[in-house]
């Protein structure tokens, strides 16, 4: 996998739409399709660069004034969908990282970001499912690593008004940390 893309729909209807034209405009593989809280949809999907540029263009195209958010990531960083598919084995959290976000879009391109700024890994990417439609991701590592990591997270997110909180714990209770790994 070289790149993926989403789009982040208003709505149900032209989401499922969306991710029709999208599988028809390029050769690309679907990750996601479903509705998620509060009533968006989200398409996830993976190829390459070109591929995914046009297969998200598409999706833009026909959702039209329905799209939130959107995405494309060539050369996503591997801890991402892990993060996403909650498959991490991580056992060892350190400081903790959260960042929080309105949208599913920025805050998985800011998962990519920090993981790629520090030496962190990637907990979980929680995508907008009984949490109102908002997104978080948690990740570890020193505290100077997921401090930069968490900062630079979050620059896209902030510039697009989709940032809710970014929060670095430097010495999670040991409590805290078996609930989160």
């Amino acid at each position: 996998m070289e790149a993926i893309g989403l789009v982040e729909i208003n709505s149900i209807a032209k989401g499922i739409e969306a991710a029709d034209a999208m599988l028809k405009a390029a050769q690309v593989d679907l990750l996601e399709a479903r509705p998620v809280c509060p009533g968006k949809y989200i398409v996830l999907i993976c190829g390459d660069v070109a591929a995914v540029q046009s297969s998200v263009a598409a999706g833009k195209n026909i959702a039209d004034s329905s799209v939130l958010d959107d995405f494309i990531l060539p050369n996503v960083h591997p801890q991402v969908l892990k993060a996403i598919s909650a498959a991490t084995q991580i056992t060892d959290i350190k400081a903790l990282g959260i960042i929080e976000t309105f949208s599913i879009a920025s805050l998985i391109v800011a998962a990519d970001t920090a993981a790629k700024t520090g030496q962190v890994d990637l907990i979980e990417v929680r995508i907008g499912l009984g949490i109102g439609g908002k997104s978080f991701v948690t990740l570890t590592g020193d505290v100077s690593s997921v401090e930069s990591s968490v900062n630079a997270g979050v620059v896209l997110a902030s510039e697009r008004g989709m940032l809710v909180e970014k929060v670095v714990i430097p010495s999670p209770h040991y409590n805290l940390k078996q609930c989160i790994s």
